[in-house]
């Protein structure tokens, strides 16, 4: 399992055109729900005449070069380290997710579309990063979804409590495990890989297909969001905000108000 490519083994049975093919209708409902959710939420919008609001609110101008610097924090602090989190278990099970999500999802297009069958021999490094990237979502979604969660930790609610929030890691956490199952049944010989297999295209689709109703494009608007607080520090124009009395527990990049409020 670690050191075969279960996609090449999979074109025994399907061809290599299906499945990239899907893999192509994923990305289309990746850019078609992240297009409907701006849209329909009209959050660009708001974003950027919030933005232009706060800018005419700064004491200062902001440079090119100091433009580029802050996007550069940015991209290393709120982005790469996930400095957004204040909680130290919150923000590592973040990018345990995060890198393993990268992973997993960059190797199974290398694997499908530059070795789709066993006729190309697939560099073993590929489905060792694909397997460790699945992993590593399970260890950080699971320990997410278990211990860390605000409505579980700290209201003391069911970890199996659901709500349409949740769709997002659960359809990746779903999305994950069966294709490990799959990849492992496969290689095992193992009629049930069928199952699983099925399972695993069906969390897949909903992942991606569920953008508008999900949380997945988040992803894409917090690195801006962070790119606009750095500049509305630097400009002064959130200079005349008071500081917090008391600084909250950080859920996502929302302030949560505490219990007793």
């Amino acid at each position: 399992m670690f050191t075969t490519n279960p996609f090449a083994e999979l074109s025994a049975s399907i061809p290599p055109s299906m499945m990239q093919t899907y893999i192509v209708i994923m990305v289309i409902l990746v850019a078609g729900g992240t297009l409907f959710d701006v849209i329909h939420k009209k959050s660009a919008k708001y974003f950027f005449d919030n933005w232009r609001k706060e800018r005419g609110k700064g004491a200062q101008q902001v440079g090119g070069g100091d433009m580029v610097s802050l996007a550069v924090q940015t991209a290393v602090i709120d982005v790469a380290t996930s400095g957004e989190f204040c909680n130290a278990r919150r923000r590592i099970a973040h990018l345990l997710t995060m890198y393993g999500f990268l992973a997993y999802v960059i190797t199974t297009v290398i694997m499908v579309f530059g070795y789709p069958t066993t006729a190309t021999p697939t560099p073993a490094i590929l489905p060792q990063l694909w397997t460790i990237g699945g992993l590593l979502v399970c260890l950080g979604g699971y320990w997410f979804w278990f211990f860390i969660r605000v409505d579980v930790a700290a209201e003391g609610n069911s970890p199996f409590r659901i709500v349409r929030a949740d769709l997002f890691i659960l359809s990746l956490l779903a999305s994950t495990t069966f294709g490990l199952i799959w990849a492992y049944l496969q290689a095992a010989g193992n009629s049930w890989s069928t199952v699983f297999l099925g399972l695993y295209l069906f969390a897949t689709t909903v992942l991606f297909g569920s953008i508008p109703w999900s949380k997945f494009s988040h992803m894409f608007f917090k690195p801006a969001a962070a790119l606009q607080k750095r500049v509305a520090e630097a400009d002064g124009s959130r200079s005349n905000l008071p500081a917090p009395a008391d600084k909250p527990e950080v859920f996502g990049s929302i302030p949560r108000l505490p219990r007793n409020y």
